[in-house]
């Protein structure tokens, strides 16, 4: 069953309009957390709105926004008030603009959400924007209300819906001169630069989420089965970081631990064999910075180092 639409309007370009619904994209819901107990008593903590001077616990329906002008003066905003801030992308996103993917800076990127008709009419609306948008392959940049905020949003097509994705200002954006600044100008070699080529290529691949797994959910799971079984929690080693005395040597090394991983044999035959090709294509001409033609006349040291591996 998909989960509750955030926000319900209208989809906008033009003259062309089609009614719409918004739901998140993504969910943490999955992820274990955790509840503030009392350790006393093992109650949970329970948490009560109460005025910063008297103490006094506030009910809900006394409580209002207002906006701090110094240190002991609040403006009070009512929800009337807000409600009439009235803005037209509150029940519309207006498609303003088309701009290409890669003029978005990952930066200004918050969170996305699926788009889909609302409802049994628009299919046909939904479907021209959605594939003008797939068609001149370009992202469509509109504005949205959502929890009473106006949102930029970037609309794409994906599949027989859009993904549109939230987001922000420039001025929540901040500079990177602040925190660049200081870092040191250093001249590069093109040794360096090769070994490290060398590192990128043989860990080259695809980009594959399946792949990815969250350690420290594992390791909370794993925590949290070992307390319900009564067992002893002992603390884990940490790995300590080794200090980079020779920066050489150090890519050397890594050159050489990305090429045992990559010959390490995998469960389809074809893609062990490729491995073991491109060890030899990357080892060979490294090993004592010696020539190729050099390189490539030791055999027997290639196929011990690939039957070792």
């Amino acid at each position: 069953m998909a989960p509750r639409a955030n926000w319900k309007g209208f989809l906008r370009l033009s003259l062309v309009t089609c009614p719409v619904a918004l739901y998140p994209a993504t969910s943490e819901s999955e992820k274990i957390s955790f509840n503030q107990l009392n350790r006393q008593t093992g109650h949970r903590i329970k948490y009560l709105k109460v005025d910063a001077d008297t103490g006094d616990e506030v009910p809900n329906e006394d409580i209002v926004k207002g906006y701090k002008v110094d240190t002991d003066t609040f403006i009070e905003v009512t929800k009337e008030e807000l409600d009439n801030v009235a803005l037209e992308s509150t029940r519309t996103i207006e498609i303003d603009e088309f701009v290409d993917r890669s003029d978005i800076d990952p930066r200004y990127l918050i969170r996305p959400y699926y788009i889909r008709p609302d409802g049994k009419v628009g299919h046909d609306a939904f479907a021209v924007i959605r594939e003008t948008i797939r068609e001149m392959d370009k992202v469509a940049i509109g504005r949205v209300v959502l929890t009473n905020r106006e949102h930029i949003i970037a609309l794409e097509a994906m599949d027989k819906g859009l993904v549109g994705t939230l987001l922000r200002y420039p001025y929540e954006v901040r500079s990177e001169q602040e925190y660049f600044d200081e870092i040191q100008d250093v001249k590069v070699t093109k040794d360096m630069l090769d070994l490290a080529k060398h590192i990128v290529n043989q860990k080259a691949g695809r980009f594959d989420p399946e792949k990815f797994e969250d350690h420290y959910e594992s390791a909370l799971v794993e925590l949290k089965n070992q307390k319900r079984a009564g067992k002893v929690i002992r603390p884990k080693e940490r790995p300590k970081g080794d200090n980079v005395v020779d920066l050489m040597e150090a890519l050397r090394k890594s050159v050489g631990g990305a090429a045992a991983e990559a010959a390490t044999p995998k469960k389809s035959p074809k893609k062990a064999k490729k491995a073991s090709a491109g060890q030899k294509e990357m080892l060979m001409p490294i090993a004592g910075k010696k020539p190729a033609k050099e390189a490539v006349g030791k055999k027997p040291t290639a196929g011990a180092r690939r039957k070792s591996a």
